[in-house]
């Protein structure tokens, strides 16, 4: 078996916003602590960059953007999945025009559609663009379930190279295993799970922790993939506080918050997304020096 295109720690990044704009000098600053933290590659425009709430020219110019700030030192996988086939096509291939490593395409949401349209829908975007696809399955978010069945289905198209799945569900990793033949890449889409999820066969993360906590992320799963669950294990606990907090509130808003005390953001998000409630922010700040994150 080939060696995983992707894997290790991949922070889906947030856009950092100023008075309703891109903030492309806390963006660089941010995405410059990530690579000095050694994460493997970074996703520009998903879930956790609001990707949703950008208009196209906005999501091309992040994209393009981390692209140029990366430099070729991080993987980048672009986020250029939409319920619309065409603009996910259209998406995906500016994407390859700007030199991302590849592209992370979420199931159709809201349209709620079969299996088979789900499948049709990523192959058209395979065929389309010779840039690797990274399937993206997170139902809680988008109403639908990518099953296993169609994930085999479409782990035979050479431009489809792995799955982010979000679904917590450790016996997804173990039968994609075991039933897929050839190199595809099981990257988890849960930080709560992930140590579960490597121990099952997966090889990485996609991660919104590690926005805040680059460095001990990446040292869990460097002891994961080592091998030395018991180290690992410990970094887990240090860490689980943190996970949990980032997902109090309408996400990305408490990482945000997180990242503003650290004086690399402020805490704008994009409507219909708002601010996290001061409820929740002694949690977060709480979790935070568990995590050692000052």
């Amino acid at each position: 078996m080939n060696a995983p295109l992707f894997k290790g720690v991949i922070t889906a990044l947030i856009t950092p916003l100023r008075d309703g704009n891109v903030d492309e000098a806390a963006f660089a600053k941010l995405l410059e602590r990530q690579i000095a933290a050694g994460v493997h590659g970074v996703v520009p425009m998903g879930t956790t960059g609001e990707g949703a709430s950008m208009d196209l020219d906005e999501h091309k110019h992040v994209i393009e953007l981390c692209v140029r700030l990366a430099a070729g030192r991080v993987s980048v996988i672009a986020g250029t999945g939409s319920p619309y086939t065409k603009e996910a096509i259209d998406l995906t291939r500016h994407a390859k025009t700007v030199g991302a490593d590849g592209a992370l395409v979420v199931t159709p949401y809201y349209i709620r559609p079969s299996q088979a349209g789900m499948a049709a829908h990523f192959e058209a975007i395979a065929d389309a663009v010779q840039l690797p696809i990274v399937l993206y399955n997170v139902p809680g978010r988008t109403g639908v379930d990518l099953t296993n069945e169609t994930v085999a289905r479409l782990a035979a198209h050479p431009n489809i190279v792995g799955i982010k799945d979000a679904t917590g569900d450790m016996s997804r990793v173990s039968w994609m295993r075991t039933n897929i033949e050839g190199q595809f890449d099981l990257i988890s889409g849960d930080d709560l799970s992930y140590l579960g999820y490597h121990a099952t066969g997966g090889v990485g993360l996609i991660s919104v922790a590690s926005n805040v906590a680059p460095e001990a992320m990446v040292a869990l799963h460097n002891a994961a993939a080592a091998g030395d669950y018991a180290t690992a294990r410990n970094w887990q606990d240090r860490l689980i506080g943190l996970c949990k907090a980032l997902f109090l509130d309408n996400s990305p808003a408490p990482t945000k918050y997180a990242l503003a005390k650290l004086g690399l953001c402020n805490e704008e998000a994009r409507l219909p997304l708002s601010p996290t409630s001061d409820a929740v922010k002694p949690i977060i700040d709480r979790a935070m020096v568990e995590a050692g994150v000052t």
